[in-house]
C-alpha cells in the first residue's frame, strides 16, 4: 500500500505536522510505504501563478495517482484551513482523489474551530472526488506538546487514542478497498478471451 501525506502548514514546526509524523509512523509501522509532502515544499511562484506544470505538482500528481490514500492535516486559521493547502489543492485535476481513502486532520486554538475540518476542508476533498473521506481528527493545540531538543512530541492521551482508532479505519479502508483494474490488463484479457456466438 502506498499513503500520500500532505501537510497544510507553513511553518516547520507544527502542531499539524506533528499528527502527520505520528500518522507516518504507524501506517510505516504496518507495512505501508509513506510518501511526505509540506506546502513549504512547492515553489510559492508555482503556487501563487498556478502553474499545473511544475515538477513538483507533477511529481505530487502521479504519487497521488498511484497512493490507496491520503493524509491531509492543516492549522486552522481564520475559521478554515491554510491558504498555501488552499493553492496545492487547486492544482489538482477535480477527479485526483478518486479511489482514494482519505483522512483529514486539523489542529486550532480552541474547540470553536473543530467544524474548519466539516464545512471547509471536506468540501473541498469532496469536489476531488475522494472515494472514501473518513470523519476526520481535529486536536486543540494544547493537546500536543512539542519536545524539547530532540525528544519527540506528546500527544494527550485521548487524542492518541482517537488518532490510533483513526488509523486502524483508515488502514481498514484501503485494505479493503478494491483495486482499480489496469487498461493495459483488461485489453489484453479482451484480446485472448475465446468468443463464442
Amino acid at each position: 500500500m502506498l499513503v500520500v501525506s500532505l501537510g497544510g502548514s507553513p511553518s516547520p514546526r507544527s502542531r499539524s505536522g506533528v499528527l502527520l509524523e505520528r500518522s507516518q509512523r504507524w501506517l510505516q509501522g504496518q507495512g505501508v510505504e509513506v510518501v511526505s509532502y509540506q506546502v513549504r515544499d512547492f515553489p510559492a511562484e508555482d503556487l501563487l501563478h498556478a502553474r499545473f506544470d511544475s515538477p513538483k505538482v507533477l511529481d505530487l500528481l502521479q504519487q497521488i495517482e498511484n497512493a490507496d490514500g491520503l493524509l491531509i492535516a492543516t492549522p486552522v486559521y481564520k475559521a478554515s484551513f491554510s491558504g498555501a493547502l488552499k493553492t496545492v489543492l487547486d492544482l489538482l485535476p477535480e477527479r485526483a482523489l478518486a479511489h482514494k481513502v482519505v483522512l483529514p486532520m486539523a489542529t486550532g486554538g480552541s474547540i470553536a474551530h473543530m467544524l474548519a475540518v466539516d464545512y471547509a476542508l471536506k468540501p473541498v476533498l469532496s469536489a476531488l472526488k475522494a472515494e472514501e473521506l473518513l470523519q476526520g481528527i481535529f486536536a486543540v493545540d494544547s493537546q500536543i506538546a512539542y519536545g524539547e531538543g530532540s525528544a519527540a512530541a506528546q500527544l494527550a492521551p485521548e487524542l492518541e487514542q482517537r488518532l490510533n482508532e483513526s488509523l486502524e479505519l483508515f488502514f481498514g479502508a484501503m485494505a479493503r478497498r478494491p483495486k482499480p483494474l489496469d487498461p493495459q490488463l483488461l485489453n489484453d484479457r479482451l484480446l485472448s478471451a475465446r468468443w463464442s456466438i
